[in-house]
């Protein structure tokens, strides 16, 4: 392994950190200030890292960020922001509360939303580019 690989590798790790503990503050900052059964704090940060993640692949189609910046943005960064077990473990505890209602718009708003989202990443960073 190159010592570019290896620099790349830790950029990654460091970027997954950050992202995770980027995670760990919003999540618990959105649960303080709008307290609800609803879980709007991982709500908002897959929304916001289906737009982010969209966003990051329109700048490297266009060739506005580099493709090693790209895996420490999207794979490292957002691989530890986003969270799709928490959004399964979350809608388990809806659906054990007997809350299916809430269980269900949680699981297809976060991903009609995601859809969405991305979709406006993309089309704001190829803009953007």
């Amino acid at each position: 392994m190159t010592w570019t690989a290896l620099a790349l590798l830790g950029g990654i790790s460091l970027a997954g950190a950050l992202g995770a503990v980027t995670r760990y503050l919003l999540g618990n900052l959105v649960t303080t200030w709008l307290p609800t059964r609803f879980p709007l704090g991982t709500f908002c940060i897959n929304l916001s890292g289906a737009f982010l993640i969209s966003f990051i692949f329109a700048l490297v189609s266009h060739k506005a960020l580099s493709t090693s910046l790209q895996a420490m943005l999207a794979t490292g960064f957002l691989g530890g922001y986003t969270t799709f077990s928490t959004l399964n473990w979350e809608t388990l505890l809806l659906l054990r509360r007997g809350e299916s209602i809430r269980a269900l718009c949680y699981l297809g708003g976060t991903y009609l939303l995601g859809l969405g989202m991305a979709a406006l990443g993309l089309g704001i960073g190829g803009w953007l580019a």
